[in-house]
């Protein structure tokens, strides 16, 4: 395991008492302490990292609690129902339907993995409080969860003590706590590459994302701000480069990737939840890959999103189409006995046993690597949450909106390049939209994307709700009912 993994799992699976003051178990006659030395305490980088490690403990679980309802809900990914599997009470179908209520499971576990990730990094202030460094990169963590509410919920609570029971406050007021908290804590943050922490390369571009989507969360818009923080990422000292290709980023082990800006650590083994193979692979597909368990036949994309790649894109790599093989190379079948072959357009979102296309409906993604003769359920690639390409296509769009068009051009081409797609003479929103789309699809950001650029609530193949008011989820009804003070979102 790469040793940059082994310090982030050490750091979150150990108290800081249980880290530093028992630092020996060999001299039997050292003084054992229940409690850290004041002039002993967090007075190392390596300290301070062990002391807000536990703030960083939660982020795993947003490969479904944030991932799911960010891509379902979009054009580039779909759970249809098929057969017996995938209809879950409806909760799918009305992610991709836009039918959700106040009363849907999956949003309320949303809501429960931002605040208790919340509530988890403030239980964390006290104890480092005397410590700047500290302080302020708890901070930065908090403001990223924050950052998540203000996106799927808008008009939040700004929880900041003990207390669970605080008042819903105007999305515009979440926005000015979220930049006021990054541009504090920024200057105190490790200011060279450090995995999987926030660092102030990682907050600057959380900050960017705020100001990219300032229109939508406050009503009026920060081009240059969102320029100047995306600036400061691309042209950081810590060098960060475009691997050579898109899919390089998203290997079993791609902690080395260049690219990359924030990872989420996981392993297969230490820290689970990578598994996105276990929720678009067909059942057989365990005999592709000699896998230990049997995939689970959800997650796929859409006809036309998939369709949107251009000839010879590289990035259709990502995309698992036809007819499938066992790893010895025969022909699979599905359990009807016809060939296992996936089909990019299919009828119905809802299909039954009866419908022929029900178990190979929808391309299936591979662009995090599958791991072959892999025991596990979870994988160990780490999850892409900021990565350089990302800021490219950031600082071109907010670029184009200052009237830069040729610096627009540049960044969208080098973009392009990469995949080996010709570059674009002129530019506009909506070819940064759709390089968005292809260059950052399963990635979490579709949702996000599409409402800035006003198409969320566009018609679309299985969507026929044009509510703008579904562009924020509601708040769950059960947080309502333990807390009066929460109001509920217009539409609900």
């Amino acid at each position: 395991m790469n040793n940059f993994k082994k310090y982030f799992y050490q750091v979150l699976s150990v108290g800081v008492v249980s880290t530093f003051a028992l630092q020996s178990c060999t001299d039997l006659t050292e003084p054992v302490y229940d409690a850290i030395p004041a002039d002993q305490f967090l007075k190392t980088d390596a300290q301070v990292a062990a002391a807000v490690g536990p703030a960083y403990s939660g982020m795993r679980g947003l490969t479904w609690d944030w991932f799911n309802p960010s891509e379902a809900t979009s054009d580039e990914l779909i759970v249809p129902t098929r057969g017996g599997d995938w209809f879950d009470n409806g909760d799918w179908l009305a992610y991709s339907r836009h039918t959700w209520t106040a009363q849907h499971g999956p949003i309320n576990g949303m809501w429960g993995f931002i605040f208790g990730n919340i509530s988890q990094v403030n239980q964390l202030f006290p104890a480092v409080a005397a410590n700047k460094a500290a302080v302020d990169e708890l901070r930065a963590i908090r403001a990223f969860y924050y950052f998540m509410a203000i996106d799927a919920f808008g008009n939040v609570p700004i929880v900041t003590g003990a207390s669970s029971s605080a008042a819903t406050k105007p999305r515009a007021e979440v926005y000015a706590f979220i930049e006021k908290e990054l541009t504090e804590a920024i200057p105190s943050l490790p200011s060279g590459k450090a995995y999987s922490r926030m660092t102030q390369d990682a907050a600057t571009m959380l900050l960017a994302k705020l100001y990219l989507n300032a229109g939508v969360y406050k009503g009026a818009p920060e081009w240059q701000k969102a320029y100047d923080a995306i600036n400061k990422v691309v042209t950081s000292k810590n060098g960060y480069s475009l691997s050579p290709t898109t899919l390089a980023s998203f290997t079993t082990q791609n902690q080395g990737s260049g690219e990359s800006i924030f990872n989420i650590p996981f392993d297969s083994f230490l820290a689970g939840g990578m598994n996105f193979q276990m929720r678009t692979l067909h059942y057989a597909n365990q005999q592709t890959y000699g896998l230990g368990n049997s995939p689970w036949n959800g997650f796929c994309t859409l006809a036309d999103f998939y369709n949107s790649f251009e000839s010879g894109d590289a990035r259709q790599n990502m995309w698992i189409k036809g007819q499938q093989f066992s790893a010895s190379g025969a022909a699979l079948k599905d359990a009807k006995d016809q060939p296992l072959a996936f089909i990019a357009d299919f009828k119905k979102d809802q299909m039954t046993d009866a419908d022929p296309e029900f178990q190979v409906a929808g391309i299936r993604s591979q662009k995090y690597e599958i791991q072959r003769n892999n025991p596990n359920g979870d994988q160990d690639n780490d999850f892409v949450f900021f990565r350089l390409a990302d800021a490219l296509l950031m600082r071109a769009e907010a670029s184009l909106w200052l009237g830069k068009t040729a610096d627009a051009l540049a960044d969208i081409n080098k973009v392009r390049v990469r995949s080996l797609v010709a570059p674009l003479t002129t530019v506009t929103k909506e070819d940064i939209l759709a390089e968005r789309g292809r260059e950052l699809a399963w990635e979490g950001w579709r949702r996000n994307d599409m409402i800035r650029f006003g198409v969320f609530s566009k018609e679309r193949k299985f969507m026929k709700v044009t509510d703008k008011t579904r562009e924020l989820f509601p708040i769950p009804q059960n947080r309502i009912d333990a807390n009066p003070l929460l109001k509920q979102n217009p539409g609900y």
